[in-house]
């Protein structure tokens, strides 16, 4: 396949996908409040989504955009390599990619941490729009689940079990009437991700924000990235987005967060009171069990595809350029 002649292909066409053009931003950190520019550039076949921090030593600034490479979840996804280069904050970029079907990308950075922007993944799907999006002369790989598998901690919950779509199931509540309970439902695969989850913003409480600064953290947000609740009141003068944005927004998170498989999963998930950990918790749980999954081709049919026990199959997914 030489490339689609348009800005963007089908989420679900078969062959592997990458960005046609590069293209750059800049932004501030949320948590440093420090200036960061990045540029997203297209990746080879096989590629998968890799950061690149330049300002780091060259052979040591790649990090694969992996869940086994997740190492702290407190204040967003964070990744580090073996190398000990960490890139924080990721989840909203690799939900736009999900969203919009790109496999195959390199992500430079001059910092630790992705833009914030406005606290959605709006901006990133701009980007993405702006740059195109091409197809490639390889099929696309996805992950299926095979069987059930539930993470519980305490009230939480994230769950995948069988599915020939990807569908991403989020509930969340809280004391606050200003969010009170609420729930989304997403099919990964279908039209809408640009409209219908990623302008949902992040979001937090004033005591929270405060709490953080005091800290040294939240140096990068405001209420032009934030959507702020204090009480049972949000402080944005623009008030929401959407009725129901706090849980398109931890679905939003949800989808950036399970990303990290490398590839499409083909499964439900179900997430209530979710948030990183716990997502990142149900990936290890799915590729612990490999009688969980199995990996498939996508193609005028969907073929089984034989992967070795050992090790997970994350090197399939998620190879880093030479």
């Amino acid at each position: 396949m030489g490339g689609s002649s348009g800005g963007l292909v089908d989420v679900m066409d078969v062959h592997q996908t990458t960005l046609r053009h590069a293209i750059e931003c800049t932004g501030v950190g949320i948590h440093s409040g420090k200036p960061v520019r990045m540029v997203l550039r297209p990746g080879r076949p096989g590629t998968g989504i890799v950061f690149k921090r330049v300002d780091a030593d060259r052979r040591k600034g790649l990090v694969p955009a992996r869940f086994d490479l997740v190492c702290d979840t407190r204040l967003g996804t964070t990744l580090t390599n073996a190398h000990g280069v960490s890139v924080h904050t990721v989840e909203h970029l690799m939900s736009a990619f999900a969203g919009l079907g790109v496999d195959n990308a390199i992500v430079e950075l001059d910092g630790p941490e992705i833009p914030i922007m406005d606290g959605s993944a709006a901006p990133f799907a701009f980007l993405i729009e702006c740059a195109g999006v091409r197809t490639q002369d390889r099929l696309r790989r996805a992950i299926r689940i095979l069987k059930k598998v539930t993470v519980r901690d305490g009230d939480k919950l994230a769950e995948y079990s069988p599915s020939e779509r990807s569908i991403v199931d989020v509930e969340i509540e809280f004391a606050s009437a200003a969010i009170a309970r609420q729930h989304y439902q997403f099919d990964l695969q279908g039209p809408g991700f640009k409209t219908e989850v990623s302008r949902a913003r992040t979001f937090g409480f004033r005591h929270e924000v405060e709490y953080l600064r005091a800290q040294g953290l939240a140096r990068g947000g405001s209420l032009d990235n934030s959507v702020v609740v204090d009480g049972d009141d949000i402080l944005n003068d623009g008030g929401l987005r959407y009725n129901n944005e706090f849980a398109r927004h931890k679905l939003l998170d949800a989808i950036g967060d399970l990303r990290l498989a490398g590839a499409l999963v083909l499964g439900r998930f179900r997430g209530v009171r979710c948030g990183h950990a716990i997502n990142n918790a149900l990936l290890r749980a799915v590729f612990a069990d490999r009688t969980a999954y199995e990996v498939v081709t996508l193609g005028e049919r969907i073929r089984r595809q034989d992967v070795r026990v050992e090790p997970a199959p994350i090197a399939a997914f998620a190879a880093v350029p030479a």
